[in-house]
């Protein structure tokens, strides 16, 4: 069976001929205060868009929007920046809540000739 990947009821053939206000009405509230009170960098990211470039940001707050879908967006994991393609499922969500600020830590075992327990000591 083919996976249907729909948005509140919308298909995604149906979601970039969305107004912004229709959108608006189908989001939560916290969402829509964010993206009413910074429109203006929302109006930077459409610039961007013109120009087939992956736009460069630090913002992880920012809502994703119709109008993205099939951008690459590169966001600040607080040490890189990351790439990411916008799909038509990550709608309504934030950047960064798709890119990661910290990797899994994978401890080695104890050196040769080592205790089991001298493996906690510092290293000085």
């Amino acid at each position: 069976m083919v996976e249907r990947i729909a948005f509140k009821g919308k298909m995604p053939s149906d979601i970039p001929a969305m107004s912004s206000e229709e959108y608006l009405s189908l989001i939560k509230s916290r969402q829509r205060r964010w993206i009413k009170r910074n429109s203006l960098q929302y109006r930077t990211v459409e610039e961007r868009r013109a120009k087939n470039k992956p736009v460069r940001t630090q913002t992880r707050e920012a809502v994703i929007l119709p109008s993205w879908i099939g951008m690459t967006f590169e966001v600040y994991s607080g040490k890189e920046y990351q790439k990411l393609q916008i799909e038509p499922q990550m709608l309504g969500h934030r950047l960064g809540e798709f890119v990661y600020t910290t990797k899994r830590v994978q401890h080695s075992a104890p050196g040769i000739k080592a205790t089991r327990g001298s493996k906690f000591l510092s290293q000085k």
